[in-house]
């Protein structure tokens, strides 16, 4: 037995003329708000209204960013605003001390202990890793 396997199921079907079930919602929502103000207010403020809500009707209906529905950037949009955000980092701003004898005394005990800590060579270094693989149990895997 055949059976047909469905084809394109992302693409959303035409259900009034051109327009999606979804794009006809927008559309009719935003112009029944429209209906609604011009019934309700006068002409100059029914007008200063229904521009922003037909225009958001239409952005929902129509616009894509990056091949993404508005709806789909509006959402993500306000989770970002309305959620929480975890920093990695914030910059702390850095006080200004007062220079005084005290102070300059200690950075100069730090850069004289800095000049005092021995270097590590590359004989160095080779000569510790000898030594950690000498003292290493390699019969049981023990570490220490």
């Amino acid at each position: 037995m055949q059976y047909q396997v469905p084809q394109f199921i992302e693409v959303e079907d035409k259900i009034v003329g051109p327009l999606t079930l979804r794009q006809f919602i927008y559309l009719a929502g935003s112009g029944g708000l429209a209906a609604l103000f011009f019934t309700t207010l006068p002409l100059v403020w029914a007008v200063i209204v229904t521009i922003p809500f037909a225009g958001l009707g239409i952005a929902l209906a129509f616009y894509r960013i990056n091949n993404k529905p508005f709806a789909e950037i509006l959402e993500a949009g306000f989770s970002y605003i309305t959620g929480k955000k975890f920093f990695l980092w914030k910059r702390e701003e850095k006080t200004v001390q007062a220079t005084t004898a005290a102070a300059i005394a200690a950075k100069e005990a730090e850069a004289a202990a800095a000049r005092r800590t021995p270097k590590l060579t590359r004989g160095k270094l080779s000569e510790l890793a000898w030594s950690m693989d000498v003292t290493r149990n390699p019969g049981t895997g023990d570490q220490s």
